[in-house]
């Protein structure tokens, strides 16, 4: 299982596959459905959207 949050080196954001089992260590636990990587100016933006219908978003 992979936990992602603010402090998660970017290789490891960058190396997430659909079907990798990710948490964000309090309630988004589930299986990788779709990811979404955008760059709003500030942040590159990594969006996991999970197979329970729930997101994982994070800023770098």
């Amino acid at each position: 299982m992979i936990r992602l949050n603010n402090d998660t080196p970017s290789d490891v954001l960058q190396d997430v596959k659909e079907g990798d089992m990710v948490t964000d260590t309090f309630s988004k636990t589930g299986l990788v459905e779709s990811i979404e990587i955008t760059d709003d100016g500030l942040y590159r933006v990594y969006t996991f959207h999970l197979v329970t219908g729930r997101s994982i978003v994070i800023r770098k």
